[in-house]
């Protein structure tokens, strides 16, 4: 397994983003920050039933100690790219991180079944073009999936706090969102930034400590 440091984590994602500076934003690096410090601030208890508990959203183990180099997985990465996406979408912090505990076990597999997709048909531009249906979102993959952030109206009579699902296919995410009046979601497709992201990873080199 290929691990990358900080540096070129966000060096990647500021890439995937479009960021037209040489460097990561400060703004950006600020925000990756905040991500990682809400993940290790709430801990773990590896022995606890409730993933949100068990898992970490952005780490493998524990905190290796101060003048130790924490290292990333592609998917870790992948889920601070989402992290951020999230925060784009105005949704709290907080949420963003304890909704990736809770639901990485289902986000870490398929992201590895999108990262072992053929890239040849995947992005097969004239077939994406073909399967878009009239009036529907275009995807600039043939196989999209989905992570939905949703809230469903608070003052009803059974409403429950925000939450997120996982979907692998459009047509059931829509019917998830048209299930109940009132609902409200962010989409954020899964496959395209899955493959983006490891493509900048690839690109970048890790910094020496101390280096700038």
């Amino acid at each position: 397994m290929i691990l990358y440091k900080r540096n070129q984590i966000e060096e990647a994602i500021s890439r995937v983003f479009g960021e037209q500076s040489a460097q990561p934003s400060s703004a950006l690096r600020t925000r990756i920050k905040r991500l990682l410090d809400t993940d290790r601030g709430l801990g773990r208890n590896a022995r606890a039933n409730d993933p949100m508990l068990s898992h970490y959203a952005f780490y493998s183990r524990e905190s290796p100690g101060s003048g130790a180099d924490v290292l990333f997985s592609n998917y870790e990465a992948f889920a601070l790219m989402l992290g951020l996406q999230m925060l784009n979408h105005n949704w709290p912090q907080s949420f963003a991180v304890e909704a990736l505990r809770s639901y990485r076990s289902d986000l870490e597999a398929r992201h590895r079944k999108i990262l072992k997709l053929n890239r040849e048909t995947l992005f097969d531009q004239t077939q994406t073009i073909s399967k878009a249906e009239p009036g529907a979102p275009a995807y600039n993959t043939t196989c999209p999936a989905f992570l939905l952030i949703w809230s469903d109206n608070k003052h009803a009579k059974d409403a429950v706090p925000p939450s997120a699902a996982v979907f692998d296919d459009e047509a059931s995410a829509i019917s998830f969102t048209r299930g109940k009046a009132g609902r409200s979601t962010t989409w954020l497709e899964l496959t395209v930034p899955a493959h983006l992201l490891l493509h900048e990873l690839s690109q970048t080199l890790p910094r020496q400590r101390g280096r700038s």
